[in-house]
């Protein structure tokens, strides 16, 4: 047998024997399992066996009660059941009765609570105005007696320093040069000034006048009184900060240097001494650190290189490198630039393999603290700070100073292209680079090493309205950090602080997914595992934009949630209508559906006309005081609407509009809710379609004409006034006009200030839909007589202008060098040129509150803002082209100036002049003649017109102290020269005054009374200085003779410095390079002198700007041409002075 099993092979049973045992445990768990099952059923099955039994004898104690109750119970009964019958119908009656009693004394009391509740209604309605109107009286008359003390606080002071002054000029005497006088019959021709002289090309940098020496003898007198007078005013002058402040938004003088031949603000503030970083505190605050870490990298092997680098471009650094314009050097040049990038080092995070640039090396040019001058250095920049030397040798050197960059600094780039304003904890620096190509390197590397996260490394705040901006946590990637949110559009940017002007990021929100995180079921452990305690109170909105990560929002309040989670549902053009309030999602709604008309949306409750107040604001706002106001907006705009508008008491509403919209335009928050307020208040519920109260539309338009809502109520709102429009009703007509508001705001952007009185009146008592431009104003001229001029809620200057120009057949401003001017709401001597991108209507409503505010309880609501249409820039070239018009204002403003001794003349030039001007606006001059009865007729007429001229074209210094004998031989001689320009026309006698004022150097120049300071002068208290086309000259005070002019190429930075006026000039000397010039003079003139500057250097800029343009062939004809177009520019253009309607000027 043995040998019968060798063939099937050796058995193991070893694994045999486990095979089998895994089977055996295999049918023991099966087993088990069924054990298991067993005593699960069995269990089961006893429980229902249990629950039978209970079951059972709880039946059968029931079935016991029942019978023990049936035994119990005994049927019968005392009455018949008729008697029962009759005994319940007699209950049922009376109780009928008494239930008709009840209900006819609840509809009584009822209707008694209707008529108390609307009696209480009308008493509280009326209470509500008075108090309104008291409290508003109240408030005016506290502010009123504020300015009161603060004004006398302020004259008082300013007595004190006049008679201070006075004091300090008591004894002084001024030198006074006698005037020769001239024959009687001497020609006009023949006269000359005594200053006058052919206007010569100014050297290149300082020209001196020894000639004008000659001159001393000719010059008029100028009383003491003057002299102490001007010197009073310079001191008392007031900042008139009030309204200058609402025009410009601060009163502080900028600062502007030259550049390129262009004029560049590179400070809107006044220069302080250490403005700009003085060279001697960066030099003494290098530390030894940095001296010491720069010795031992240049002590390394790279040492030879960068020693071999310096020497090599060491002849490229010019020995007087100081104040050098940065125009000196050629962009295109290799030498201008010689960049020296430094090695790049990797930054901090180099996951995405990407190494930023943290250090680079070149020239630079940079403004010195003490003289206000460029000096051109080497720049290094390492190790997080800006070090500069002289030239690239001295890098082995200790450096001039250095820069600490830190998180807290700036950049922001000036006017022009070149230059970027570095501000640190402690300084600022201003910089400039030979190209913009050069600056934008420096700009991306000094963002790298300030770790600036954005896209443009000059990104600015974005333009436009934000729709909602705050302080939020923005988690990312498990890392959270507070910033400052701003939704601007459909982005989201986020800064590191409120007052930060580069965005560290931005989030595209269109199609992006907005929704709130539900964390109740998160725990306080989770959100202070990163150590900053964001407790679980916090709400939570996550943003996923489109193919990118998930970004988290905590916000500390519910208001605030639901304002950012709605506009961050409508910024991502989301249709949900589950978020914002109940008006907000029915407006959402009626998106949807496009605006059916047909729709019962329309027909809400929530979107009409409502005589009740609101419990809750229409809008989500995100804090609750902003709610209140919201509430208490509604209720102003209900007092405005329900009451009539009755002419002698229009105060009331006045002051209702004005507060209410201020109060929108102080918070933009609530801008959103008051036009859907007065969008709800302007619609009917019945019957369907009716529009609302007209003072609402009157409202609206004033609303409209101010700011517009964010989408979707700008969509409201435009569909609601295209369903309103009807040129048949008086509604209509408003909804059309508030159309056309909301095209204008759209056009030139929101409003500052709120509605004046005037605009307020002119839009309630007449409407506005008849006039395309719907409110006036007059324009004076300074020949005595004024052009009304219409314009809208949104008509900028530039615009007014447009429409001032087009009536009276004058050029445009930059051609005619004209410009528009306001008077001072303090009543004092000032003036101030208006920007062309304001509004008018702003103009107008700063205007009245500033005077209000400094002049309280004077004739209110009666003074309105004076505008004045003068030459502001003269240049000679404009002679050739210009119209009659400007001719005769050039000359009233030219006879403006010599009556105010602005003008250097002598007596009889003086009384030449003002007969010239007295043919202009008089004509021939009739003598008196005899009658042969020996009657002198028109004697009186005569008088009195030579007494009126005299008194408006003679300069005041020459007829103040006159004896009547005097006058009467001044009255003689004016006849004599009057009645030699008999028969010749006004356009002739314009022509004759110009000429003869043309030849006095200065015609057309702004002279600004000033002291100087620095350097200290010889004897001259006061100057003139007389800004001009050429350049800034300076004027003896006494003679006007000239001093020492500049040309605006040799000026270098001119501007507020502390409280004086600075200007620098480049000397082009090896001694001294610069020169650095002060004057004190009142703040409201360094204002207008730095513009009037700025403009002139601008100006000159572009007419160089405009002739390289010229092609070759244009310039060829231009120089064949140039004797015909000579003999043709000393004619006018006939054809500019077109006829208008208006008033005429000549």
């Amino acid at each position: 047998m043995a040998e019968l099993a060798e063939p099937e092979g050796p058995v193991d049973w070893k694994e045999r024997c486990v095979a089998l045992e895994s089977q055996l445990m295999k049918f023991r768990v099966q087993a088990s399992k069924i054990r298991e099952l067993l005593a699960e059923k069995m269990q089961q099955l006893e429980r229902q066996v249990i629950d039978a039994e209970r079951q059972a004898e709880k039946a059968f104690q029931q079935v016991q009660v029942m019978e023990e109750k049936l035994k119990a119970a005994n049927i019968q009964t005392s009455e018949s059941e008729t008697r029962l019958y009759k005994k319940c119908q007699d209950l049922e009656s009376v109780m009928q009765e008494k239930d008709d009693i009840i209900q006819n004394l609840e509809l009584r009391l009822e209707e008694q609570k209707q008529v108390r509740i609307q009696e209480a209604k009308i008493i509280e309605e009326k209470a509500a105005k008075i108090k309104e109107w008291v409290t508003v009286k109240l408030n005016e008359l506290e502010v009123e007696n504020q300015n009161l003390r603060f004004i006398n606080q302020n004259q008082t002071e300013e007595i004190r320093a006049i008679q201070s002054k006075l004091q300090e000029l008591q004894g002084k005497t001024v030198s006074c040069v006698s005037t020769p006088k001239l024959s009687e019959g001497q020609h006009l021709s023949s006269l000359t000034f005594g200053c006058f002289s052919s206007r010569a090309k100014s050297p290149p940098h300082v020209v001196r006048s020894e000639e004008m020496s000659k001159m001393a003898s000719k010059e008029p007198e100028f009383s003491e009184g003057k002299c102490v007078e001007d010197s009073a005013t310079i001191l008392s002058y007031s900042a008139s900060g009030l309204y200058t402040s609402l025009i410009y938004k601060n009163m502080t003088t900028p600062v502007y240097t030259t550049l390129k031949g262009k004029a560049t603000q590179i400070s809107s503030s006044p220069f302080l001494d250490d403005s700009s970083g003085s060279e001697d505190e960066d030099s003494s605050r290098s530390s030894s650190r940095t001296s010491e870490s720069d010795m031992r990298s240049r002590s390394g092997p790279s040492s030879p290189r960068a020693m071999k680098r310096g020497v090599s471009v060491s002849s490229v650094a010019s020995e007087s490198d100081y104040a050098i314009p940065p125009d000196a050097y050629c962009a295109d040049s290799e030498c201008s630039q010689p960049e020296q990038k430094l090695p790049k080092t990797c930054s901090s995070s180099s996951e995405n393999g990407k190494n930023e640039l943290l250090e680079k090396s070149g020239y630079l040019l940079k403004m010195s603290g003490k003289v206000k001058a460029w000096k051109r250095k080497w720049f290094v920049l390492k190790g997080g700070e800006l070090l500069y030397y002289k030239s690239p040798s001295d890098v082995i050197r200790k450096p001039q100073g250095h820069i600490e960059l830190s998180a807290s600094c700036s950049i922001l780039r000036g006017d022009n292209k070149q230059t970027v304003q570095l501000t640190t904890e402690k300084h600022t620096y201003y910089l400039t680079a030979d190209s913009p190509n050069i600056l934008e390197e420096w700009i991306k590397v000094l963002q790298n090493v300030l770790r600036v996260q954005a896209a443009n490394p000059l990104c600015l705040q974005p333009e436009g309205k934000p729709t909602a901006k705050g302080l939020l946590t923005k988690v990312k990637h498990g890392y959270s950090k507070r910033v400052w949110c701003t939704l601007v559009g459909k982005i989201l940017y986020y800064f590191r602080s409120q007052e930060d002007k580069f965005p560290l990021g931005q989030i595209k929100l269109w199609e992006a997914k907005v929704e709130e995180v539900d964390r109740s079921c998160d725990s306080d452990e989770d959100y202070e595992a990163s150590g900053r305690c964001l407790l679980s109170t916090h709400y939570t909105i996550v943003i996923h934009p489109k193919d990118q990560g998930p970004t988290y929002l905590l916000i500390g309040s519910k208001h605030e949630k639901d304002t950012w989670l709605y506009h961050l549902t409508v910024a991502a053009g989301s249709n949900n209508v589950n978020v914002g309030s109940e008006f907000e999602q029915l407006v959402c709604k009626l998106l949807n559906i496009e605006g059916e008309p047909s729709s019962q949306i329309w027909r809400h409750p929530m979107l009409c006309h409502s005589k009740e107040g609101i419990l809750s604001p229409l809008t989500t706002l995100p804090s609750e005081a902003l709610q209140t106001e919201a509430i208490k907006l509604f209720k102003t705009c209900q007092l405005f609407i329900n009451a009539a508008v009755d002419s002698p008491a229009i105060d009331y509403h006045i002051s209702l509009a004005q507060s209410a919209l201020q109060v929108c335009l102080t918070h933009p928050e609530l801008q959103n809710e008051i036009c859907c307020q007065l969008i709800k208040q302007t619609r009917r519920r019945q019957p369907q379609n009716q529009p609302g109260p007209l003072q609402g539309w009157q409202l609206l338009a004033l609303c409209v004409g101010l700011f517009l809502p964010h989408h979707p109520f700008l969509w409201l709102l435009q569909l609601h006034l295209k369903r309103n429009a009807d040129s048949r009703t008086e509604f209509g007509k408003y909804a059309i006009y508030c159309q056309r508001c909301v095209e204008r705001t759209q056009q030139n952007g929101d409003r500052e200030a709120r509605p004046s009185r005037m605009e307020i009146l002119s839009t309630l008592l007449r409407n506005p839909y008849h006039h395309s431009l719907p409110f006036s104003i007059p324009v004076h001229f300074m020949n005595g007589i004024y052009q009304v001029v219409g314009f809208d809620a949104s008509t900028t200057v530039e615009e007014f202008l447009n429409t001032l120009n087009q009536d009276t057949g004058m050029r445009k401003p930059a051609q005619s060098g004209f410009a528009l001017f306001t008077d001072d709401p303090s009543g004092r001597d000032l003036e101030h040129c208006l920007q062309g991108n304001i509004k008018i209507c702003d103009i107008i409503s700063k205007w009245e509150q500033a005077s209000k505010e400094q002049q309280p309880g004077k004739c209110e609501g009666t003074r309105t803002v004076r505008l004045t249409y003068k030459n502001r820039l003269y240049f000679s070239m404009q002679a050739r082209g210009e119209t009659d018009r400007e001719k005769l204002l050039l000359l009233y403003q030219t006879n403006d100036q010599i009556i105010n001794g602005l003008f250097p003349l002598n007596k009889d030039l003086a009384l030449e002049m003002a007969a010239l001007l007295a043919q202009v606006e008089i004509g021939d001059f009739e003598r008196p003649f005899s009658t042969p009865a020996g009657h002198v007729t028109n004697q009186c007429k005569a008088n009195q017109n030579l007494k009126q001229v005299i008194e408006k074209f003679y300069p005041k210094r020459y007829r103040d102290g006159c004896s009547g004998e005097q006058l009467r031989q001044l009255y003689q001689r004016l006849s004599t020269r009057w009645m030699a320009l008999r028969g010749h026309s006004a356009a002739d006698c314009v022509r004759i005054y110009l000429t003869v004022a043309r030849k006095w150097p200065f015609f057309g120049a702004k002279l600004f009374f000033a002291k100087p300071i620095a350097p200290p002068s010889s004897g001259n208290t006061f100057v003139w200085l007389a800004i001009h086309e050429n350049g800034l000259s300076i004027l003896e005070y006494t003679s006007m003779r000239l001093m020492v002019s500049y040309v605006y190429k040799s000026l270098m930075t001119f501007g507020g410095c502390q409280d004086d006026f600075m200007v620098v000039i480049n000397t082009h000397s090896k001694d001294s390079p610069t020169e650095k010039l002060l004057f004190a003079m009142a703040k409201p003139k360094i204002l207008e002198i730095t513009l009037l500057i700025a403009s002139y250097i601008n100006n000159s800029y572009q007419q160089k700007a405009a002739v390289h343009h010229l092609s070759a062939p244009a310039l060829l004809s231009a120089r064949t041409q140039g004797p015909q177009a000579r003999a043709v520019g000393s004619q006018p253009f006939l054809s500019n002075s077109r006829p208008t309607k208006g008033p005429t000027l000549l």
